[in-house]
């Protein structure tokens, strides 16, 4: 399991509840030093990789800071970080646009710069944020070669997917080849009991040697207790049942789901608090069967109907 810190390093994030994680304490510095709890937690329970973005207001300056403030060794932690999207928000929970999505080569210039500055030599991939076929990231020569340097010389390279076309997207990048050799080593997609389209492509790039990070593995909060939507109120009653048969909680039954995928390397925790990441933990004790799947594999909803839901999720 790693961490995400899209949810910690900005005052405003669409996971459901989020607001009440933070209680509105949005100062940067108490920010920072809420981030560094939950890290040291994650840490401590023996969470080794840390996912964060140029686009999570300044989720990669608390991980740089508490990277040295902890004296963390390189050889003890993998960090992965995302360019292609800027923040906007201004440090605010309510923005016109949050974040700016731009896949041209001199923004990935200016932000692997920026990345540097705040993370250096702990890098170790570096992910296109949400690479589509609409952007035309994957068509760019100039950008596939500038990252094929970075690969040259040591650094993974790969891409997160979203929305429906995400199986499109991986299968163009499984044929990226520069210099005679695949470019991406890494992807991180979404992938969860509400949304589970992607599971056979993932298996197909996961043999192919590519890493497998899971994200939104808890559909950014619809599949935890503070789902209450009237519309998921069946769905909710059947995740309940089954996490009481399981005796564990809804959260840890949804990521132990993830974590019994052969193909995942790692599912990230969003987690905002201590208390939610040792709730998320409790994932690996879950006794998770094939008989568990199949049962929650009737929650699942089309791609166009999981990605028009969080389309609708508010920033908070």
């Amino acid at each position: 399991m790693g961490l995400g810190l899209a949810a910690l390093g900005r005052p405003g994030y669409i996971n459901i509840g989020h607001s009440r994680d933070l209680s509105g304490r949005y100062a940067p510095a108490t920010m920072e030093e809420h981030t560094h709890e939950v890290l040291d937690a994650a840490f401590l329970a023996g969470i080794r990789y840390v996912d964060t973005a140029r686009s999570y207001g300044r989720g990669e300056e608390f991980l740089g800071s508490w990277l040295h403030d902890r004296d963390i060794s390189k050889a003890d932690i993998s960090i992965g970080s995302k360019w292609g999207y800027t923040y906007t928000a201004n440090w605010q929970v309510k923005a016109e646009h949050h974040e700016v999505k731009d896949h041209s080569l001199p923004v990935f210039q200016q932000q692997w710069k920026e990345t540097q500055a705040n993370l250096g030599d702990y890098l170790g991939v570096y992910h296109i944020h949400s690479a589509t076929l609409e952007s035309g990231v994957l068509d760019r020569q100039d950008v596939l070669k500038q990252l094929a340097i970075h690969r040259n010389n040591g650094l993974y390279i790969g891409l997160s997917l979203s929305g429906t076309g995400q199986a499109d997207t991986l299968k163009k990048a499984l044929d990226v080849h520069i210099d005679g050799f695949p470019l991406f080593s890494s992807v991180q997609a979404t992938w969860n009991i509400l949304e589970p389209s992607l599971g056979p492509l993932l298996a197909e790039a996961h043999n192919a040697g590519m890493g497998v990070i899971i994200k939104e593995a808890l559909a950014n909060g619809r599949l935890t207790s503070r789902n209450v939507n009237k519309e998921f109120a069946d769905k909710r009653a059947m995740l309940e049942e089954e996490a009481t048969i399981l005796e564990t909680s809804q959260e840890a039954l949804a990521l132990a789901a993830v974590l019994a995928q052969p193909w995942v390397d790692v599912v990230l925790s969003g987690a905002t608090t201590q208390d939610q990441l040792s709730d998320n933990l409790r994932a690996f004790d879950v006794p998770f069967a094939q008989a568990d799947q199949d049962k929650l594999a009737l929650l699942s909803e089309t791609p166009a109907a999981y990605w028009g839901k969080r389309s609708e999720l508010l920033w908070n």
